[in-house]
């Protein structure tokens, strides 16, 4: 059983989901595991920018493109056909908006954009991402569950915590 800080964070964003009524574990689980995907994506770069910094070169196939725009391929509106700046679609980024801003960005584009990549690809997460739906309901919800920010889910110490928070989700669910 996993106790301490990361239990008590994993308790404290679930019970946030319960008081915005979500109260299904599965559903609790897959949107957890959204906000998790999209912290990870963001980790990943940093550290791999990092790298770069540290050895002098460049990132090789970056999932946020520097100074791009990154355009939803199923825009409707003419504000998604503008586009929004990559760097928006990043965790350390929009995590220090507003919450209702952040919420803006994170259910119209963050969450499109994790729905997108690999497109054109036919892979198991393309046809699970086909049909997700972002489900936390409002920004004050939102803006409480990026505790996630300390919930041992970062990229440096990704292999001892990911287990953890699994474990304790896990736990959640039984």
């Amino acid at each position: 059983m996993i106790t301490g800080e990361i239990k008590n964070k994993i308790d404290q964003i679930w019970d946030t989901f319960f008081v915005a009524g979500i109260t299904n574990p599965i559903t609790v689980l897959e949107q957890m595991t959204y906000i998790f995907f999209m912290k990870m994506l963001d980790d990943k770069q940093l550290q791999e920018e990092e790298n770069a910094r540290d050895w002098n070169c460049e990132v090789e196939n970056p999932t946020f493109l520097n100074g791009q725009l990154w355009v939803n391929p199923e825009a409707v509106s003419d504000e998604e056909r503008a586009g929004v700046p990559y760097e928006n679609l990043r965790w350390h980024v929009f995590k220090n908006f507003g919450a209702d801003n952040m919420f803006k960005v994170v259910r119209q584009s963050v969450f499109e954009f994790i729905k997108h990549i690999g497109t054109g690809e036919e892979s198991a997460y393309s046809r699970y991402m086909k049909s997700a739906i972002f489900l936390i309901p409002n920004a004050r919800t939102l803006a409480k569950v990026k505790v996630v920010d300390g919930a041992g889910c970062n990229g440096t110490h990704q292999h001892h915590t990911n287990g953890a928070d699994t474990s304790v989700l896990g736990e959640r669910v039984a």
